[in-house]
């Protein structure tokens, strides 16, 4: 223990300061009963005032601590503790949470080294999803997604925390300002938190629509002065397409502009215009990332479908300017519009027009081809036999270029050049692209290697790492070791194709074995692929046969391969 670590509760020693945010610090910690590293975040003393604030803390803590996802950061504990801040007096206690230790980095510390690879901030994004489907179906909302809530650890893994703080900052502020003031984010808050409205799953689908935008963009959608412009903005203003944000020569930016719809729609002022649920949001997003780019015509069309003018903004917009035409404390600056020369603009752009309309149609050719000048026909789906007789007839040369095309069938023809419609003189040459059929790669074995290793294997295969779902299945398997591929190994695929990984965890779920027999619970261990060790304890009365009276671990995830001490009575 060093000199600057104190004991709250009489279990938890916090050591050094590793994070501090708006509402709370994070200290290093040791849990000095159970012998495990944890993090101790101890809220502020302005907070802790509330009595009100207290109780609804200590419930939601609770409720986030019933919540065990990999992509969710633990909870283990809450209290209260007059000794956790220096200086702590008995009649102000400080409400602490101790959570799971993860060894990462924050996502915020990520974004502000500059916008965050399409393929990162996708993966990223979707733990994020992941995290918020298994919460929301446990009827937690976050209500606090931002980066700075997000972890990343070392092998890439996505680890979102204080599920349940933020709803009990939340109910504890009446106001936009007050709420803002607490959490500090503002820049990530829903049209409806802005507004003091009821939320929902919704709201952390926009903030998260947010934490992708900032991703990809380098910054925020909206910036202001203060909370307040940035919550009107939110509320009020469209949003300008990530990828419009980034330099458009950066090599990354078709793949930007793909994920645009995605963004927009998760940024919709209306909850009802956004995704319906978290795995709608994942869908869509992998289905973005692997598409093409949308034009501007469809991006314009999606832009204005969910940011277009409401029927209800236009009348509360007509019934303002009526009020300005009938207020007699308005001094007019100007006389009445100038008539005459408005209907003599319009009659000149009508005449400009016909001119324009006249010379047009005198330029138009004739539809005379002459004897020498043969026009291309359109050869696409056609046999290349078929396609090199057709141009015999008219006189022209077949040329042929093969080429791997998934759509079209092998020995057909993809396209000429020069393109159907075009004319050329007679004998000239036209070259047909024929379909060798779809280029191929074959899928490395991924089974029992770690995911980065599977990672590098896929990508020297050209194909695409999809989701990586971590599950606790074999007791025996070290973290990110590779338990299962979407896609059998061998198999023929075309390139980019998306392969779906599931991976080991790493840990496996421990019972309570205390009140077992002692040999019931070896057995229970080897079955989860854990070593049991008998501990006796002279200290309590010997039972027959031995039963187990505590363990040296916590239930819960432990690693696999781990050692547990058995402790028994043997007085």
């Amino acid at each position: 223990m060093t000199a600057q670590s104190r004991v709250i509760s009489g279990r938890y020693r916090v050591d050094e300061l590793i994070g501090r945010g708006g509402m709370a610090e994070v200290y290093r910690g040791h849990d000095v009963t159970l012998g495990r590293d944890v993090a101790v975040k101890i809220l502020n003393r302005e907070l802790a005032r509330d009595a009100g604030f207290r109780a609804r803390f200590r419930a939601e803590a609770q409720s986030a601590s019933r919540m065990a996802h990999p992509s969710i950061v633990r909870v283990f504990d809450a209290g209260e503790d007059a000794s956790a801040e220096a200086g702590g007096s008995p009649n102000a206690p400080v409400p602490y949470i101790v959570m799971e230790l993860v060894d990462g980095e924050l996502l915020k510390d990520v974004i502000a080294r500059g916008p965050v690879p399409v393929r990162d901030a996708v993966r990223y994004t979707d733990g994020i999803l992941e995290a918020l489907a298994y919460s929301h179906r446990a009827g937690v909302v976050h209500r606090d997604i931002k980066p700075g809530n997000v972890m990343i650890t070392r092998n890439g893994t996505v680890k979102v925390m204080d599920f349940g703080i933020a709803r009990a900052v939340s109910d504890s502020s009446s106001t936009v300002a007050e709420t803002t003031q607490i959490l500090g984010t503002a820049a990530y808050f829903s049209p409806e938190q802005a507004k003091g409205e009821q939320v929902d799953a919704r709201t952390d689908l926009y903030s998260t629509g947010v934490v992708l935008y900032e991703m990809l963009a380098g910054r925020q959608p909206f910036r202001g002065e203060s909370p307040v412009a940035i919550a009107y903005q939110h509320v009020s203003e469209t949003p300008e397409p990530p990828s419009d944000v980034v330099d458009e020569d950066d090599a990354e930016h078709a793949a930007r502009r793909a994920l645009d719809p995605v963004v927009l729609r998760a940024l919709a002022k209306d909850p009802f215009q956004r995704y319906p649920d978290a795995t709608s949001f994942r869908h869509e997003l992998d289905a973005a990332s692997t598409g093409q780019a949308p034009t501007k015509r469809e991006l314009g069309a999606l832009t204005s479908e969910l940011y277009g003018p409401s029927p209800r903004q236009a009348a509360e917009t007509a019934r303002t300017l009526r009020q300005l035409s009938t207020d007699t404390t308005m001094t007019r600056t100007q006389s009445g519009p100038p008539v005459a020369w408005i209907w003599a603009g319009v009659a000149l752009l009508a005449v400009l027009l016909a001119s324009v309309l006249i010379w047009v149609v005198a330029m138009r050719p004739i539809g005379v081809v002459p004897d020498s000048v043969r026009e291309v026909p359109d050869l696409s789906g056609m046999s290349y036999e078929r396609a090199e007789s057709t141009l015999d007839e008219l006189g022209l040369t077949a040329a042929r270029i093969n080429e791997a095309n998934a759509e079209v069938t092998e020995g057909n023809v993809v396209r000429s050049d020069p393109t159907a419609g075009s004319r050329i003189e007679k004998g000239q040459k036209v070259t047909l692209y024929v379909s060798t059929g779809a280029q191929m790669t074959t899928v490395p074995t991924l089974v029992g290697l770690g995911q980065a290793a599977a990672t590098d294997a896929l990508t020297k295969a050209g194909l695409t790492l999809g989701t990586v779902r971590q599950v606790n299945d074999d007791p025996r398997a070290a973290q990110g070791t590779v338990l299962e591929a979407s896609v059998k190994a061998d198999s023929e695929v075309p390139p980019g194709t998306v392969v779906d990984l599931v991976v080991a965890s790493g840990v496996v779920t421990l019972n309570n074995l205390a009140g077992w027999e002692l040999e019931a619970a070896k057995a229970e261990l080897e079955r989860l692929g854990l070593s049991g060790r008998e501990v006796e304890n002279p200290e309590c009365p010997a039972t027959k046969p031995a039963t187990v009276s505590s363990m040296s671990v916590a239930p819960g995830d432990v690693p696999v391969l781990s050692t547990i001490d058995l402790n028994y009575c043997t007085g």
